[in-house]
């Protein structure tokens, strides 16, 4: 008989816009909170690994920050679009599939199907934080309005009709993150203990 992983007691999905700063606040929370207490899920590495492993590309780079996975990005959200019609949990899974800490924190919902699906499988423990900033210090972080990219599905899916648990503002004029990150850190560890 094979041994099942609990499920998570907490599942944070994060969203937000390019360069609004979602993988800097999750990896906060998770070095806060500790390796063995915190995952980050990032559904964006099933889904570039997938693409690079068929377009024959550098994982690696389309992994980082830089211009290679620029050139590559509008054909790569079109690609992850007709998985995701085929299959809506598709890169969720693949995601979470070695995940085995108590708290989840999903840096990357850029659609409504991928918090749908965490709400579907982990009603209770589901809970969607909004990463934001102006467009200003998204453009001081490197960030220039890409047609096809930034007025897609990928990037403004969540933009409205969803009510999140959270907001964080993520710049230099906003409350200080510690004090806006302390609600969420203390029911991760909550659900932790």
């Amino acid at each position: 008989m094979e041994d099942r992983v609990p499920g998570p007691k907490l599942v944070l999905v994060f969203s937000g816009k390019r360069k609004s700063g979602k993988d800097y606040v999750t990896d906060v929370i998770q070095n806060r909170l500790g390796l063995e207490t915190c995952c980050v899920v990032r559904l964006s590495a099933p889904l570039k690994q997938q693409y690079a492993q068929e377009h024959g590309l550098d994982l690696d780079q389309l992994l980082g920050p830089g211009p290679y996975k620029e050139q590559y990005r509008a054909n790569m959200i079109q690609w992850g679009e007709s998985c995701r019609n085929k299959d809506p949990g598709f890169f969720c899974r693949l995601a979470t599939r070695r995940a085995q800490q108590p708290v989840w924190v999903v840096s990357d919902a850029r659609r409504l199907s991928d918090l749908q699906w965490f709400q579907s499988k982990f009603p209770r423990q589901t809970r969607s934080v909004r990463v934001q900033c102006s467009e200003e210090t998204r453009a001081q972080r490197g960030w220039s309005f890409t047609p096809g990219v930034d007025d897609a599905e990928s990037e403004c899916g969540l933009d409205s009709g969803v009510a999140f648990d959270w907001i964080i503002t993520n710049e230099a004029d906003a409350p200080l993150l510690d004090e806006q990150l302390q609600p969420i850190l203390k029911l991760a560890e909550e659900a932790a203990s």
